[in-house]
């Protein structure tokens, strides 16, 4: 059976491992995005791939070919160019901190009593 917790320790708890979305865009839409900044890479680079190739279809020259072919291997891929990256989200305590000393910053509350609670909040998540 598990222990019960206090309310002090639930709220240090969720500091700790509770997380938010700090990549300044709708969580909800993560779903579709991270699967299309996968796929945009590679679409380009499937095209790019095609465009150098369209030119050496058909009987050729040798050369022509060799040409071709350093021309696909010389492009850097745009997957590792411009890669896209997933960060993880932040842990509730510091979003709070951050946004408290946000709020400090542009004068909505006095520095010092921000401060105050930041301090607190550190204490609570242990």
């Amino acid at each position: 059976m598990a222990t019960r917790r206090s309310p002090q320790e639930k709220k240090a708890l969720s500091y700790a491992k509770d997380r938010r979305n700090t990549y300044s865009e709708n969580d909800k839409s993560s779903r579709r995005n991270i699967r299309r900044n996968k796929r945009v890479p590679n679409r380009a680079d499937r095209h790019r791939e095609h465009q150098l190739l369209a030119g050496a279809t058909g009987p050729m020259a040798e050369p022509v070919a060799e040409r071709a072919e350093d021309r696909l291997s010389a492009k850097k891929s745009m997957w590792f160019t411009k890669r896209w990256r997933k960060c993880p989200d932040a842990p509730l305590g510091d979003v709070v901190a951050s946004k408290l000393r946000r709020r400090a910053r542009v004068g909505m509350q006095k520095p010092d009593a921000v401060e105050d609670r930041v301090d607190r909040s550190r204490r609570q998540r242990g």
